[in-house]
């Protein structure tokens, strides 16, 4: 390993891991933009809170109970805990959106200290930590099912401690719609999330310091923007079908959905096997979304559509 290796590999993590933390500031957007104008504060203060939070806890306990200690390897060790710290911060993002406007701040901050100490690291270990499904030949690229589909699964147990929202549903179970404050702001949210997604399935390459590395990461980017790009288009294509007219807040979902579906593996299939990955994602989030209002499931963002639903899917 030469120094040239060690800077280039260093230098990817840390670049990615930045990207990756950009996304913060996507689903605060995000969301904020999809919750009502009154509960706009709370979420953008509990996105702030929770970053801070889950990189303080990881630090201090989760970390080590999923990798151990901090060393260096063929890149330095402090720019791999940066990397997987943001990754932490995502799962708990995730959580945030689906029980929006309906859970007190302290103890959503006490969950977050939970989700970052002990669930996220614990079943982060069993894979990248080296521990038994990794040993049984499970694979999660990037982590459709170790971030997305764990952060979909605690915000499904987190919206049904909770409930719905007061009004969401009529009392023969049919939604009251509960229309979104700021439409503009949630489509900039997903084009920071799109942004922020090429750190994060790309730098989970974890080396960019040979030929055969730098070909992997450009595959990585044109299957996760592809498999985005056809997932759009299949939601827009379905509300125009099922609804009759183009819906943005699905068409948002529906390129989420194409990402967390390709994240579980962007490294391997072909650009058309990526758009399939994105294409089914898309349909399968569209298609949650009223099965969850069917069940009275509050999802004010559709955070379990796209990141339950769709990681499920991708990482099949």
């Amino acid at each position: 390993m030469t120094d040239t290796q060690y800077i280039l590999n260093t230098f990817l993590l840390l670049f990615s891991g930045a990207l990756v933390f950009w996304m913060a500031a996507g689903f605060a957007m995000l969301e904020s933009g999809l919750v009502r104008t009154k509960n706009t504060t709370a979420i953008l203060t509990k996105n702030i809170c929770l970053y801070s939070l889950s990189c303080i806890i990881f630090f201090l306990i989760g970390y080590q109970m999923m990798y151990g200690p901090i060393v260096n390897g063929d890149h330095s060790g402090l720019s791999d805990f940066f990397f997987q710290v943001v990754f932490v911060a995502t799962t708990a993002s995730i959580i945030s959106g689906t029980i929006a406007e309906r859970m007190k701040f302290w103890p959503f901050m006490a969950f977050v200290a939970v989700l970052s100490a002990i669930i996220y690291p614990l079943q982060g270990s069993w894979t990248w930590g080296g521990g038994f499904l990794s040993e049984m030949g499970f694979t999660d690229f990037a982590g459709s099912t170790i971030v997305h589909s764990v952060g979909g699964w605690a915000a499904l147990a987190g919206a049904i401690l909770l409930g719905p929202r007061y009004g969401r549903y009529k009392e023969d179970g049919t939604p009251n719609l509960i229309p979104p404050s700021n439409l503009p702001l949630a489509t900039l949210g997903t084009f920071i999330l799109w942004l922020g997604w090429f750190g994060f399935n790309g730098g989970s390459q974890l080396a960019m310091a040979t030929r055969e590395d730098v070909d992997a990461i450009s595959a990585v980017f044109t299957n996760t923007n592809i498999a985005a790009a056809t997932g759009v288009v299949t939601s827009a294509i379905l509300t125009q079908i099922f609804y009759k007219k183009v819906d943005l807040t699905m068409v948002l979902n529906g390129a989420l959905a194409g990402l967390v579906a390709i994240t579980a593996g962007p490294d391997y299939p072909s650009m058309e096997l990526a758009m399939l990955i994105g294409m089914v994602g898309a349909t399968l989030s569209t298609l949650a979304i009223p099965m969850f209002d069917k069940l009275k499931i509050d999802d004010p963002v559709g955070a379990l559509s796209v990141h339950l639903v769709a990681g499920i899917w991708g990482t099949l």
